[in-house]
C-alpha cells in the first residue's frame, strides 16, 4: 500500500486553465512536498477546483505541466496517472454493495474476482467499515459514506489521494472526528493528500502546506501557522479571519483580532484609535467585540471571557483600541 516517498511529490509548472476568454487558473507554480497534507483554499471561483481536476486529469491544463515524482502526468489519462479523486459528493454507486463499490476499479482492470474482493474487504477492515461490507450506499450515514468513498480511491495504491470538498456535506460535529482521521490516514499511508476547501478551519486543522488563492493566481504558500501570523497580503490576512486590517505609515499592516485590546481611557505609549462599540458576541470561552471606526472596515477584537466580563462593553459606548507595535504584521 505504501509507495516510495520521492514518487509522491507534486509539482505544477506554470499551470494555466482557461474556459474560452475566461483564465479559471493563471499560470501558477506549485511544488507539494512527498507524504504532505496540502490544503487549496480560496473563496469560490479562485481556481482551487480546476487546479484539482487538471492534476486528476478530470480537466485538460491549457498550458504548463503536471509532475508527479518523476513522470510528467500532463497528458496521461486519469487511470494512469497515479491519483486517486475523492469526490464531495462521495460518487458511489447506489445499486452495489458497499464491497463491490470499493472494488469497481480493480474490476474494471479485469482483476479476478476473488482477488479484487479479498483487496477491497482488506481496505474496508483499514478504514473501520468491515462489517458493512453488504450494505449498500443508502444504508450509511455521511461518515460511513465517507469511509467507504476513502476506501474505493485507495484501492488503486495512488500516489496521491485528490480530496475535493470531502467535508462540506457532513454537519459540523462530523466534520471535526472526519477532520481527525483524514489526518490519521494520511499519517498512516505516507503519501501526498491534496485537499481542497473554502474552509479557513478545515486548512488550518488539516494542513502542512496552505495553498490560498485567489481570482486563479496563489497568495501565499506557507504552513497554517505562517499563513495566520504573517498573510502575505491583504487578501489572505481579510480571508483567513481573526484579523484586522489597518492603515499605518503609507502601509497596511494586520493585527490579529486577539491582541487587540479595549480601554476606557486612552493608553500612553501604544498605538491607539478611538471607535465605538457596535456589537458584542459571547462566544464562550472569548468574547466578539465589533466595533465601528470610520475608515477601519470589519474591525473587531477578540476579548477573553473573563476579561470582558470584569468590565463589560456595551453597544453603543466609546472605546479605546490599542494594540502592541510588535504585533502589528506588514502586509505585503
Amino acid at each position: 500500500m505504501h509507495m516510495p516517498n520521492s514518487q509522491s511529490a507534486l509539482e505544477l509548472v506554470r499551470v494555466s486553465k482557461r474556459y474560452g476568454a475566461v483564465t479559471a487558473v493563471d499560470a501558477i507554480d506549485l511544488k507539494i512536498p512527498a507524504g504532505s497534507y496540502c490544503c487549496l483554499l480560496g473563496p469560490s471561483g479562485c481556481g482551487k477546483t480546476s487546479t484539482l481536476r487538471m492534476i486528476a486529469g478530470h480537466e485538460v491544463v491549457s498550458e504548463g505541466d503536471v509532475l508527479l515524482g518523476n513522470r510528467n502526468i500532463t497528458y496521461l489519462p486519469a487511470a494512469e496517472r497515479g491519483t486517486a479523486m475523492m469526490f464531495q459528493s462521495y460518487a458511489l454507486f447506489p445499486h452495489l454493495t458497499v464491497l463491490d463499490n470499493v472494488a469497481f476499479s480493480l474490476r474494471m482492470k479485469g482483476v479476478a474476482k476473488a482477488e479484487r474482493q479479498q483487496r477491497a474487504q482488506a481496505l474496508l477492515e483499514r478504514v473501520a467499515m468491515g462489517p458493512y461490507a453488504q450494505r449498500r450506499p443508502a444504508e450509511l450515514s455521511g461518515g460511513q459514506q465517507q469511509r467507504v468513498a476513502l476506501a474505493r480511491a485507495l484501492i488503486t495504491e495512488p500516489r496521491a489521494l485528490l480530496l475535493d470538498e470531502p467535508l462540506s456535506a457532513l454537519d459540523p460535529f462530523l466534520r471535526v472526528r472526519m477532520r481527525a482521521e483524514l489526518k490519521r490516514w494520511q499519517a498512516e499511508l505516507g503519501f501526498t493528500f491534496v485537499h481542497v476547501t473554502h474552509s479557513q478551519e478545515e486548512a488550518m486543522a488539516l494542513a502542512d502546506q496552505v495553498v490560498v488563492m485567489n481570482g486563479g493566481r496563489i497568495e501565499q504558500v506557507a504552513s497554517p501557522h505562517e499563513v495566520f501570523n504573517r498573510p502575505a497580503s491583504e487578501f489572505v490576512a481579510r480571508f483567513m479571519g481573526g484579523h484586522n486590517v489597518l492603515a499605518q505609515d503609507g502601509g497596511k499592516v494586520s493585527v490579529r483580532a486577539d491582541l487587540i485590546r479595549l480601554a476606557r481611557q486612552r493608553p500612553e505609549g501604544v498605538p491607539a484609535v478611538e471607535a465605538r462599540i457596535a456589537a458584542v458576541e459571547y462566544q464562550g470561552s472569548y468574547v466578539l467585540v465589533e466595533l465601528a471606526h470610520d475608515e477601519i472596515a470589519d474591525f473587531t477584537a477578540i476579548v477573553p471571557e473573563a476579561d470582558f466580563f470584569a468590565a463589560p462593553w456595551q453597544a453603543g459606548e466609546a472605546a479605546q483600541v490599542f494594540w502592541q507595535a510588535t504585533d502589528a504584521h506588514r502586509l505585503g
